[in-house]
């Protein structure tokens, strides 16, 4: 580990932030450095500079080497170039301790955060503040660790000079470098105290929402906020944190108090941006689109809005605008070019344009979209009558990740699944287990698998070790309980392990439909008739109607099951569960 340089104070407040683990932005310290952004004044020059060095020089203590510190400090240095990282910040500390001298206390402290040791930061802060009281980094510095370690009282009086320099500014960030404070009721009580000295600054009000809003105070936050847009009608960050907070409990309050402000206030981008996400939050798709379009005129060359815009227009079923939204997207240096290839390729498939989606897809060479975009060209491979040919392709693909390689074997095995070569199947996952003998997904699928030649050894033996694996997965216990029901006398354990499935997912229509199975293949056809109704309610399934339909032929509603059995034909005319039940029950 290298030691760390001497820090700017942005760096010392970052440190601070990863001691306390709070959040504390370092680029925002609670009073900007408002000084270095003045025009250069008379006088201002080498030679100013010079004097003012001198000045600062004059200021410091006249402190002598003397072997003893001499010694301390190469210890300190030499622990901290080891990586020795605790040696280091104690002999910075007695060092501080002993010199009182500004520099080395501030070098104390910026050990002390770098070993993560608030204690020991605080007490090196308050020797460097008191050593140099008119230091704005000291005084800083020593606010925000004051406010991490909760001591709001000491921190007060430090923050009223601070904001006294630059009001505006230091309630702009002053949320930033509360910590945890933030979103208590001392901190709410704090920021109070503070704002009333500035009855008339909107920035005041608006942290006042910030803290009330992390306290949970919502309509103390909302009133704040009022009260900042009554100050400085139409200010958008005010604004936005209104429909962030309005948000969280309600998507219609949010854009009803969004369309007020965009209604007065139509050039207010961000706000038309935000208001764009929680259209789609609130899956109000039409209009998300009409405003992520009028985004990408407002915000000309942006990335991220033209890629939502072709997000949402694929999503709706527009393939070709679409198309046009994400080609743009890719000549505006998107951060991740090949998401937006892969969403090309979706859009040149639904447009029935095969080839141009495989070279989308071709396109994409790492990150997340890497298996899915090969395993799309190689299903196309495999529509066009080229299953080895995809298969090589899967083959030849490394992923990144064990996950993405588990991925690779489950998308050779779908493509054999297609095509009903279910040995193949088998053989493949069988294979990708001597690999990741501990994926549940390929010990899933294998026992799938297993199920399609009769292997119900096999599939009992997966299952349970997927259960072992993933001791809340309500699908491994519905398999296991579905296949033992179905094609095992063995009721009584199956219905136990659907009990465990449907208390694990007490929604899924596929549990149910399992469970509605299991008590109509032990006798109880009434429980399974009503399983099984609420499993076609919630998902009108081929598979549930043909379950459905037996339990209401063996009941005697002979006609009732005929109609629902020809109504889900008319859709899955090729269902095979169906069919064979027809098969069985209507000659």
């Amino acid at each position: 580990m290298a030691f760390l340089k001497t820090l700017p104070l942005y760096a010392v407040l970052a440190l601070a932030t990863a001691c306390s683990q709070v959040g504390v932005k370092a680029s925002q310290p609670v009073a900007t450095e408002s000084q270095a952004q003045q025009p250069a004044e008379a006088g201002v020059g080498p030679a100013a500079d010079l004097a003012a060095e001198a000045a600062d020089k004059a200021a410091l203590p006249k402190q002598p080497l003397t072997p003893d510190i001499l010694f301390k400090f190469l210890v300190a240095e030499v622990a901290g170039q080891r990586g020795e990282i605790g040696v280091a910040e104690s002999a910075y500390l007695d060092l501080a301790r002993q010199t009182r001298d500004p520099r080395i206390a501030r070098r104390a402290a910026e050990v002390s955060l770098f070993a993560h040791d608030p204690a020991g930061a605080l007490e090196a802060t308050r020797l460097w503040a008191a050593a140099e009281p008119d230091s704005e980094p000291a005084q800083q510095t020593l606010a925000v660790l004051l406010l991490n370690e909760g001591k709001l009282a000491e921190a007060e009086p430090i923050l009223r000079v601070l904001l006294k320099k630059d009001p505006a500014n230091g309630f702009l960030h002053l949320t930033t470098v509360m910590g945890k404070a933030r979103s208590s009721q001392a901190g709410l009580d704090l920021v109070e105290r503070l704002a009333a000295d500035y009855p008339g600054l909107p920035e005041a009000r608006f942290a006042v929402a910030q803290v009330a809003a992390g306290a949970g105070q919502t309509e103390m936050a909302v009133a704040a906020l009022q009260k900042a847009d009554d100050l400085r009608p139409g200010w958008e960050p005010a604004a936005l944190l209104r429909a962030q907070i309005l948000d969280q409990t309600s998507h219609a309050d949010a854009l009803a108090f969004m369309r007020t402000f965009l209604a007065a206030h139509a050039d207010a981008r961000e706000m038309r941006l935000a208001y764009a996400r929680v259209l789609v939050s609130a899956n109000h798709l039409d209009e998300a689109r009409t405003e992520f379009t009028r985004l990408t005129q407002d915000f000309p060359r942006n990335a991220e809005v033209s890629f939502a815009a072709g997000l949402l227009s694929l999503q709706m079923g527009d393939a070709a605008a679409a198309r046009g939204f994400l080609a743009q997207t890719l000549e505006y240096n998107p951060r991740d070019p090949d998401a937006v290839q892969f969403y090309l390729g979706q859009a040149a498939e639904q447009m029935k344009q095969p080839d141009d989606a495989a070279a989308h897809y071709a396109a994409v060479k790492a990150g997340n979209y890497l298996v899915p975009a090969r395993a799309r060209q190689a299903a196309l491979l495999a529509q066009a009558g080229r299953l080895d040919a995809a298969r090589a392709l899967l083959q030849a693909t490394h992923g990144e990740n064990d996950a993405q390689n588990v991925r690779l074997i489950q998308a050779q095995a779908e493509l054999l699944r297609d095509s009903k070569q279910y040995a193949a199947v088998f053989e493949v996952l069988s294979e990708g287990l001597k690999r990741y003998p501990d994926s549940a997904d390929l010990l899933y699928d294998h026992a799938m698998a297993a199920e399609k030649l009769d292997k119900l050894d096999v599939l009992e033996a997966d299952l349970r070790r997927v259960i072992v694996l993933r001791p809340n997965d309500a699908q491994a216990y519905n398999a296991l309980g579905y296949t033992l029901a179905d094609r095992t006398k063995r009721l009584p354990e199956a219905i136990a392990l659907l009990d465990k499935a449907l208390a694990l997912a007490p929604d899924d229509p596929f549990i149910l439909d399992s469970v509605g199975w299991a008590q109509y293949r032990s006798g109880n056809l009434a429980r399974a008739q009503d399983y099984l109704e609420r499993a076609y309610k919630v998902r009108p399934d081929p598979e549930i109607a043909a379950h459905l339909g037996e339990v209401l032929w063996a009941r005697g509603q002979r006609d009732e099951a005929g109609k629902l059995w020809q109504s889900s034909l008319q859709t899955h005319p090729q269902n095979e569960v169906l069919l064979e039940t027809l098969r069985r029950l209507k000659p």
